[in-house]
This record gives C-alpha cells, structure tokens and sequence, in this order.
C-alpha cells in the first residue's frame, strides 16, 4: 500500500472510530426509555466489553513473554487500576448519571471539554505553563459551552443543572486519569495499561450496581441489545479503529479528526432522539468545537508526538487517551 493510500485508510480508520465513539449517549438514552437506572446500563456495558480487553490483555501478556521482557511490578499494574478507576469508572458513572437530566448533545459537548481541566490541573498542581492560546481557548470553549447551557437551561431547569455538573464531573475524573496514566504507560506497554485499567474498570462498575443500585440485572431484551451495542458499536469496535488509524498517521491528526465526534453525536440525537436544535445551540456547540479544536492544535504542535494509551476513545489533545 502506497503511502498516500495508507493515510487516506488511518484517516478512514480515524473517523470511524470517532463516529463510533459518538453513539456512546445514544445508545444510553435509548436504553433509559426501557425505564432502567444509570447503574444497571453501566455495569451491563463493562459485562459484555471487558471480556474482550481481558483477552487484549492476556495478549499483550503473552507478547511481553515472547520478547523476554519481566512481568510488570506490582506498582505499575496498582497505578493501571487506579487510572481505570478514575477514568472508566468514576468518569463513567458521572457521566451516565449526568446522561439521566441533559440532552445527549449537551453531554457532549460537556464532556468534549476535559482536555482543558488537564491544562488547567497540570498548572495547578506540577506547575505546567498556561500559555496565552491554551488560555484564549479556554475561554471560547466555555463561552460556548454557557450559551448552550443557557439555552437549555428554560427548558430542563433544575435537571439541566443538575446533568451538566454530573458530566463536567466525569469530565475532571477523566481528566486525572489521563494525567495519572503517564505513569503506566513505560513499564506496561500501551495495550496491557488498556486491558488493566479497563477490566478493572469492569469490577468496579459491578460492584457500584451491586451496592449503589438495585442489585437486580433483571432486564429487557431490548436493554440487552441496546446494552451489547454500547458495549461493542459504542467502546470495543472504535478503539480497534482508532488503534488502526494510529498506525498509519499521527496521534494529532487522529485527535483533529475527534473533533468531528460532538457533531455526530448532536446529529445523531436529532435524527434518533428527536433533540431540538435551535440556531443558539449552533453558535453555541460552533464556539465549544471552535475552542476545543484551537486547542488541540496549539497543543499538538508546542509537543512532539509520543505513544499514548490505546484505550476507548480519541480527545483532542496530543496526549491522546479514551473517554468514558
């Protein structure tokens, strides 16, 4: 395959990836109509995605053995666990809790913003510099980020409120694990940091619906469809593709082509959900994808490219990592 054919199919890849990632709130908002709770569509999800990062894992495993490197140290596999924690299970039980008040839309375009809370906790606590674009497109993104929120705010009232402080907090948690994941990456390797974090991840999730739900996985077959197609559609089949566009172009143009996914989540939630979409929600979602995108490519080219985790889903940032 010539050179230019191998971008144009890491690009294809890319994309793809990214269109799947954006059905995640879809398919969570579609399994809410079965009248279930955020904890059940949670757990379910991980039950039927963690089988297969495990068997990632057990690969990854076996290619550390065959190229006689040692088994990872205790610490670095504790640290693996705590990134899933914080990214694939705290992160994801906000976010799907926040999912149960707001607009798959605005879950989106709130939750698109976590790359700025590593800007701004890498400044806060290890003293990274906030440069004067990193800043500017800060203040775009939330610009943006009010306006949709204003808009909405008539309609939803206290659940607006309420949703978009659960996602901006799966936003943070997020944000600390892709911050903590550094630490992972070196001694583990990108795909079995993946399979450890998150098929933790996947206990951790079970165990909040054993405690913190019902306790009940009682369900619909429809639940179950909706379940496995977030699980498959919406985490394991667009990490394979991003993981393949990785191979071919560069983690920033991967994390530019991410940006395309609040749009196919907005279009996707009009189509399916029947979301209003009002010409304020437009100027609103434009500033977010607008500030976001600035960012993303400030960013990429103030650092070189390096290896990231190879996890669930592309963000706008150089150091790419997945979202809940």
């Amino acid at each position: 395959m010539s050179s230019s054919l191998n971008r144009v199919f890491g690009y294809g890849c890319a994309a793809l990836g990214a269109a799947f990632f954006s059905t995640k709130a879809i398919f969570i908002k579609l399994a809410f109509q079965e009248q279930v709770d955020a904890s059940l569509m949670l757990a379910y999800r991980m039950l039927f995605a963690t089988p297969v990062f495990v068997a990632i894992g057990i690969w990854a495993y076996a290619q550390r053995r065959a190229k006689g490197l040692p088994p990872p140290d205790r610490k670095s596999v504790a640290w693996a666990i705590l990134t899933g924690f914080l990214g694939y299970y705290v992160a994801s039980a906000f976010d799907f809790a926040g999912l149960q008040y707001i607009s798959a839309s605005l879950e989106r375009l709130v939750l698109f913003t976590y790359p700025l809370f590593v800007m701004f906790l890498g400044a806060a606590l290890y003293r990274q510099p906030m440069t004067v674009f990193g800043v500017a497109a800060a203040a775009v993104t939330y610009i943006g980020l009010a306006i949709v929120f204003t808009a909405d705010l008539p309609h939803g009232g206290r659940d607006t409120a309420i949703g978009t402080f659960l996602v901006l907090g799966a936003a943070i948690s997020f944000a600390w694990h892709q911050i903590l994941a550094k630490r992972c990456l070196a001694p583990l390797g990108i795909a079995l940091f993946t399979s450890i974090a998150l098929s933790a991840a996947g206990v951790f999730c079970v165990m909040h619906h054993i405690i913190f739900g019902s306790g009940s996985f009682a369900a619909s077959p429809r639940f179950l469809w909706l379940s496995f197609g977030c699980a498959m559609v919406a985490t394991v089949l667009p990490t394979f593709l991003v993981n393949a566009g990785l191979v071919h172009v560069s983690p920033q143009a991967v994390s530019m082509i991410a940006t395309v996914s609040p749009i196919v989540t907005i279009g996707l939630a009009i189509e399916i959900l029947g979301e209003p979409f009002t010409v304020t929600d437009a100027i609103g979602s434009a500033l977010v994808l607008a500030g976001v995108g600035l960012f993303t490519w400030g960013d990429s080219r103030a650092k070189p490219s390096r290896d990231v985790p190879l996890s669930s889903e592309p963000v706008p940032t150089a150091e790419r990592a997945s979202q809940p």
